[in-house]
């Protein structure tokens, strides 16, 4: 019996990689899909040089700074030992992991496809005039040092874990520290050419496909089970169909949400805000897929929803250029799921929201800075941007010489 059950807790949990991994499809497809045709090729390669780079980041440096054997002074994990490479366990492939539930290497595959997302946040926050070489030494940096670190806290059993803070699978851990990088580079990068007029109007620059970005969005949907399911770190029936059902609902209910505010605000059925608002409804639950009950879930994914619409206001009016809404999506969903704990659900309580709101703002303090410190570093020597003219002719054709529609060329300048 104990055999089968480790078997299937494997093969779920292996099945949830799958599904982690399918995401990237989706993030590729929703950011191509809000943006412009001219740049098509530059989101795409930034988006597999991401899992690409990460996976190996991960294997030889992130994992074990994540899961590391001590911590120093409770907070940074102790680089000495054991942090190059990942151990082969003492009886090998078959090796019991995670009390017993399941292998080694199928631990380190899932855990990776989570330190990839970060990353991938940022890439369609400053898509479209973002040097490709400078995302690539940031990715670097930011995926093999920073997002282990933070996860480490509590995820690595570190200084968080103990307080007592909460996230089931990464409003915080994952969402947030991509959300708190996307609002650094943003800020340091400046807006797209015609964003911001002169005159204080904004500037619509539409996406070029809007099939791809509603593709993205189920793709994304359907990649959530496997991200939340497979937090479990089991096949337990009645926790993970419980996560099932929190997580969906928690996405339809901050689409409905989304676009029902979208169209009270400015009286149109916006596509857009209703795929963003699906999105910020799963952020929303990731926190606390686990401890919500149903009711719980649609309130938290309806006032996500909520958020998305007022959040891109907010970032427009700070004269912020975000052309995929990913900073409301996912910091600033991923800042109300993690308090939503202690508001909803098992754990809701005073002590247990002021341990949401420590882990909030800790690991967004140490986000800003590392985050500034990478992109700032970049700017003053090799610079962030790309020209003016690289920017208003398309990446596509100034840094990868091809064209994404060559057969369907169209002049979107």
């Amino acid at each position: 019996m104990e055999s089968t059950l480790f078997t299937v807790n494997n093969v779920w949990m292996m099945i949830c990689t799958a599904l982690v991994f399918l995401m990237h499809l989706g993030f590729s497809l929703l950011e191509i899909g809000l943006t412009r045709q001219k740049n098509t090729i530059n989101i795409l390669f930034k988006n597999v040089f991401i899992i690409s780079i990460g996976m190996i980041l991960y294997a030889l440096v992130g994992f074990n700074l994540m899961y590391p054997v001590s911590f120093i002074a409770g907070v940074i994990p102790d680089y000495f030992i054991d942090l190059f490479g990942l151990t082969m366990p003492e009886n090998g492939l078959t090796a019991e992991y995670a009390n017993g539930g399941y292998t080694y290497w199928t631990d380190f595959l899932f855990q990776g496809m989570f330190a990839a997302t970060a990353a991938t946040i940022v890439s369609g926050a400053v898509a479209e005039r973002v040097k490709l070489g400078s995302f690539m030494i940031f990715t670097i940096i930011y995926v093999g040092i920073v997002y282990p670190i933070t996860g480490s806290w509590k995820w690595g059993t570190g200084w968080l874990d103990e307080l007592g803070f909460y996230d089931f699978a990464g409003s915080t851990l994952v969402h947030s520290v991509g959300g708190w990088a996307a609002l650094v580079a943003v800020w340091l990068l400046g807006a797209r050419i015609g964003k911001f007029k002169k005159d204080g109007s904004i500037g619509v620059i539409p996406g070029h496909n809007m099939p791809f970005a509603t593709a993205g969005v189920f793709i994304l949907w359907l990649g959530w089970f496997g991200f939340n399911g497979g937090s479990v770190l089991s096949a337990d029936p009645a926790k993970t169909s419980l996560v099932l059902v929190t997580t969906c609902l928690a996405a339809a209910s901050g689409g409905l949400s989304a676009f029902l505010v979208s169209l009270f605000r400015y009286k149109q059925y916006d596509l857009s805000m209703f795929l963003n608002g699906v999105l910020g409804g799963l952020v929303g639950i990731t926190a606390g897929a686990d401890v919500m009950t149903v009711t719980d879930s649609i309130i938290i994914g309806f006032i996500a929803g909520a958020l998305i619409v007022l959040g891109v206001a907010l970032i427009d009016k700070l004269k912020l250029d975000d052309p995929v809404g990913a900073i409301a999506v996912h910091l600033i969903c991923g800042i109300w799921g993690t308090l939503a704990v202690g508001i909803f659900g098992d754990l809701s309580g005073w002590e247990q929201l002021g341990h949401q709101a420590i882990g909030v703002v800790s690991v967004g303090v140490f986000c800003l800075i590392t985050s500034y410190a990478i992109i700032k570093t970049l700017k003053v020597t090799v610079g962030i941007r790309v020209s003016e003219e690289e920017e208003q002719e398309g990446l596509d054709i100034h840094e990868h010489g091809m064209d994404a529609y060559p057969d369907f060329r169209l002049n979107q300048h």
